[in-house]
């Protein structure tokens, strides 16, 4: 691990690391944040704990930090709303702005966005109360998926395998978000590819493939056992892999997201196309998580991660 100097810590000023939040993935952001902090302040950095779920903006307004780090996962944090609050205040923070946030949080608009840019994606439906579920099984084709199109960290999410099962997961999702996002189940491989920078500068780290018990890459498996397997690079021809980090760099860009994020991407098994699946534009950064990791394979050590996306920090609305 390299050390910054003694003039970039202080340079960087009062900064403050958002973590908690209100959403349900809460307890994860809180790891995320809490690593953050540790690994800022290791560098020298004048780094301090913020939760939003329990201290107003008026408190945020107060600290009078310089820059924020936001590790804030899922609504109020990675939706947009948090930043524009920043920049009301005009603090600069990390990762995308205010439209690439909310764009990036609602699925059903990302895969919009994709698709008009000719980027692969699973089909899909956009389903409500009164939808035929048995016409969109029948045009997706069973098994399927059924998410939540506002949540992450596969909160909400069903996978139906017969179609007296859709009712029961359409209920599961719509209990979270008021609209529900029916897509076609890809038989696959899974994998992710972190992306740092902005615009045309934006890179891909390398590709991580994750290996789920029985597939099923779920809450659990994500955060609190060792039972999934990462590779990382993974097993697979590097033409294959270049054209995952190609795809996964234009669909980030497409959102319109800044600083770092994190784009998943299945293969299918049939013939090695990869589809993308979202954008996570406030990634895990959990002993666990997938950025630090793809870090790690790119030579960066996880102090090193979370002082580069730092230096990214702006506001990013002009006057």
């Amino acid at each position: 691990m390299n050390q910054i100097s003694q003039q970039e810590a202080k340079a960087f000023g009062k900064v403050g690391v958002l973590f908690g939040g209100r959403s349900a993935e809460r307890d994860v952001s809180i790891m995320s944040g809490t690593g953050v902090l540790k690994a800022l302040q290791s560098q020298g950095i004048d780094a301090h704990a913020f939760d939003p779920a329990e201290r107003s903006l008026a408190e945020l307004a107060a600290e009078k930090f310089d820059r924020v780090f936001i590790a804030l996962h899922g609504r109020f944090g990675e939706d947009g709303s948090i930043q524009g609050a920043l920049e009301l205040l005009g603090i600069p923070y990390t990762g995308s702005g205010v439209m690439a946030s909310s764009v990036g949080m609602d699925k059903i608009t990302t895969k919009i966005l994709w698709l008009s840019e000719g980027l692969p994606t699973p089909r899909y439906a956009v389903l409500d109360a009164k939808s035929d579920l048995d016409k969109i099984a029948s045009d997706l084709g069973l098994p399927l998926i059924v998410k939540p199109p506002h949540e992450g960290s596969t909160i909400g999410i069903t996978k139906v395998n017969a179609a007296a099962e859709f009712r029961k997961a359409y209920d599961t999702a719509a209990a979270l978000d008021d609209a529900v996002l029916a897509e076609e189940f890809v038989t696959g491989r899974e994998f992710t590819v972190a992306v740092l920078g902005s615009g045309a500068d934006a890179r891909a780290l390398p590709v991580v493939e994750i290996v789920a018990p029985e597939g099923n890459y779920d809450y659990q498996n994500k955060y609190f056992t060792d039972d999934t397997k990462y590779f990382c690079p993974p097993q697979l021809d590097e033409a294959i892999q270049a054209e995952m980090r190609r795809i996964a760099v234009a669909a980030y860009r497409s959102v319109g997201c800044e600083g770092w994020g994190r784009v998943d991407v299945l293969l299918r098994v049939a013939d090695n196309k990869p589809f993308l699946l979202e954008v996570n534009t406030s990634p895990g950064m959990t002993s666990h998580s997938l950025v630090p990791m793809a870090g790690r394979a790119a030579g960066m050590s996880y102090e090193e991660l979370c002082v580069e996306i730092l230096r990214t920090a702006r506001l990013k609305m002009k006057a």
